[in-house]
């Protein structure tokens, strides 16, 4: 018997579409909000925020937060917690027993409604933490929708593989089911709760494809914000504003404990340069919840360099994040599944990151994204101790240098867009630059200047 002939296997030509490699694709291809355009962020873990712990509470904030030069207020989950394998008296928020219900721990959905509100008439948005990748055990999606989960080597629900999460198990992100409960339920926070978007959970564990469908779903009801906590070029084409900047603050604390030196910090601002879009913000931060409950306070991590590092923060390509209590000076960890007060006090750190919002919003150059000026480096003659650089946007400029050692630094300016009058960001010092000057840095020390 002859065997069939093999198939055509040439693909039909009208249904092959050949890319026109000469013209470039926008790598960013969502728009932000207008008002993200010289935003800085605050995080707010309601828990600890006041004793009561509630969002009206919290409300008595919100004007200092204003004040201090903030523009998106991120409040960590407002859902139940589950209690089937919880952890600590109080559990992790990200332990999400419901996801369209208000924790009671906080208040009710009008509370939060008049948090929101709130916060609207100050001129603040209001972005929530939203975490898609798993549920608390106890999640009645579990028993309704069993087929929505992840399941071990078993056949049983499962946690995040090779974390230690035993609070929570995974969602299965395959089910169309459960993708379209996801997306109605982020939706319905935006449309009864007014809310500005939302910060995503471990948002590289749940599917691209699933994400840039909910960013325009939430944006057909209006302009949303969404931050991802994690760390990827694709996340910014069509899902979220911004990403996490882990790798800049892990490199800053290595550098802070004398483990690595400002080669190591060039690496991260050279991926950020070329693999990044040039519209895409990162956050650069110097505290959050998980560092300051896993690997100490912002003191133990950064020391000496603490000053610097959030000077770079916000004066670098960046989005600058401040974790509540930064401002108050806070000096001790915060523990993540119980109860325990940040200790409200003037600080001087508060005055230091007022003084740096307020800089950011007056010049063009410190904007986030491609409203602001590209980071143009400044060689020196001592390129493992001092980063120098110039921002620059739309005649705005701004020159920084940062001596990242524990040693004072003195080091002649190579060629580079330093030169011209300058005056102190700090004081107002006039100060001229020109290739071949000498500049000299404390150790930990920074000098920001102005174009004058």
């Amino acid at each position: 018997m002859t065997p069939d002939p093999t198939p055509d296997q040439t693909p039909d030509p009208a249904l092959v579409t050949t890319p026109d490699l000469t013209t470039p694709l926008p790598a960013v291809r969502l728009t932000h909000p207008e008002w993200t355009r010289a935003a800085t962020v605050y995080q707010v873990n309601q828990r600890n925020l006041t004793p009561e712990g509630t969002f009206r509470a919290a409300e008595a904030h919100l004007p200092r937060i204003r004040d201090l030069g903030i523009d998106v207020v991120w409040i960590m989950p407002v859902n139940p917690i589950g209690e089937v394998n919880r952890k600590g008296p109080l559990g992790s928020p990200y332990a999400v027993r419901d996801y369209l219900a208000v924790n009671p721990e906080f208040g009710t959905l009008a509370d939060l409604r008049h948090f929101v509100d709130t916060a609207h008439d100050l001129g603040l948005k209001v972005i929530l933490d939203w975490v898609a990748n798993h549920t608390a055990w106890d999640n009645p999606l579990a028993e309704d929708h069993p087929e929505w989960y992840a399941r071990d080597w078993k056949g049983d629900f499962r946690p995040t593989p090779w974390w230690d999460w035993e609070d929570i198990i995974d969602l299965d992100y395959d089910q169309p089911g459960l993708r379209r409960y996801m997306a109605d339920a982020m939706a319905y926070w935006v449309r009864e709760a007014d809310v500005d978007g939302f910060r995503c959970d471990v948002a590289g564990f749940v599917p691209l494809d699933f994400w840039e469908g909910v960013r325009a779903e939430l944006d057909a009801i209006k302009p949303v914000f969404m931050l991802a906590e994690w760390e990827s070029r694709d996340l910014h084409t069509r899902a979220f504003d911004m990403t996490y900047a882990w790798s800049w603050n892990e490199t800053m604390h290595r550098i802070a404990m004398g483990k690595a030196d400002v080669e190591a910090l060039k690496v991260y601002y050279a991926w950020n340069d070329r693999f990044y879009p040039r519209d895409a913000y990162r956050m650069t931060f110097v505290s959050n919840h998980d560092k300051n409950a896993w690997e100490g306070t912002e003191y133990e991590q950064f020391g000496d360099a603490l000053e610097a590092a959030i000077v770079l923060s916000v004066v670098g390509e960046g989005v600058p994040l401040v974790y509540n209590g930064q401002e108050a000076g806070s000096d001790k960890r915060l523990a993540f599944f119980d109860k325990d007060l940040i200790e409200w006090r003037e600080d001087p750190q508060g005055e230091l990151y007022r003084t740096l919002f307020a800089l950011k919003k007056a010049h063009r150059a410190l904007w986030n994204g491609a409203w602001g000026g590209r980071m143009v480096r400044v060689p020196n003659s001592d390129e493992a101790s001092v980063i120098a650089f110039v921002r620059e946007a739309e005649g705005d400029r701004v020159f920084a240098a940062f001596n990242l050692s524990p040693t004072e630094a003195t080091v002649t300016l190579g060629e580079g867009p330093q030169a011209g009058s300058w005056a102190d960001a700090f004081d107002g010092t006039p100060v001229a630059l020109s290739v071949g000057d000498t500049l000299t840095l404390p150790a930990w020390g920074h000098r920001v200047l102005v174009g004058a």
